[in-house]
């Protein structure tokens, strides 16, 4: 008889059909731990891109009251300007058309600190002395410090901010990132869909790339 031995005929069949399933386990492994990896780096990208816009919020916040700590200084200083100017420019015509009684009636009227300047600048006789200040707001003794404490919150505050704007570009970022790895989740999630060995393949080869890039992204991003 030309029958082969059942064994023999066995030992003769070809083994492609053991290593297509390995090859299938070692894609399911594959996708297992993109999965795997997928899953917690969208949550990471997620936490801190809350926390990042957290922190955006907080400075902005921070960054609005010191601007309105700024124009209350502001408006302080002009305030306490204009009164000494007023009652120092009535002193001058006063003092200008020989009316010493009314120039002494504004001078005691001066505030304490703007006093001790215009005494320090008397002293120095500018009605003879070519060298002194042309007026006692120009002198160094003029107390500026609501200004400079007015524009120190000015700028403070534009610090602030812009370390907001910094903190919202992180957050974007990590939000950007976030819908990135979704997208890994995705493509391993529909390759059960798939019996074709080579399609299965090729999409947990794009999830990796992918995830690669999303893990690159978080290792160089800060973290907060």
């Amino acid at each position: 008889m030309n029958d082969k031995p059942e064994t023999e005929r066995k030992s003769s069949e070809p083994d492609q059909p053991q290593d297509q399933i390995r090859r299938e386990q070692a894609i399911e492994v594959i996708i297992t731990a993109i999965l795997a990896l997928a899953t917690i780096a969208t949550a990471w990208s997620g936490y801190q891109a809350a926390r990042w816009g957290g922190l955006q919020s907080t400075l902005y916040s921070e960054a609005g009251t010191l601007r309105t700590e700024s124009a209350r200084a502001s408006s302080n200083y002009q305030r306490l300007a204009q009164i000494d100017l007023i009652l120092y420019t009535n002193w001058a015509q006063a003092f200008a058309t020989g009316n010493q009684d009314l120039a002494d009636f504004f001078e005691q009227r001066f505030r304490p600190k703007f006093k001790s300047v215009f005494e320090a600048w008397m002293a120095s006789d500018p009605m003879n002395n070519p060298d002194a200040s042309a007026g006692p707001f120009v002198m160094p003794e003029y107390d500026l410090s609501l200004r400079d404490e007015a524009i120190e919150l000015e700028e403070e505050a534009a610090m602030t901010f812009q370390i907001g704007k910094d903190a919202n570009q992180r957050s974007d970022q990590y939000i950007f990132n976030t819908v990135i790895l979704a997208s890994v989740l995705f493509l391993a999630g529909i390759t059960s869909r798939f019996n074709w060995l080579p399609v299965r393949a090729t999409i947990a080869l794009i999830a990796s790339a992918i995830l690669v890039y999303g893990l690159f992204n978080i290792a160089t991003y800060p973290i907060l």
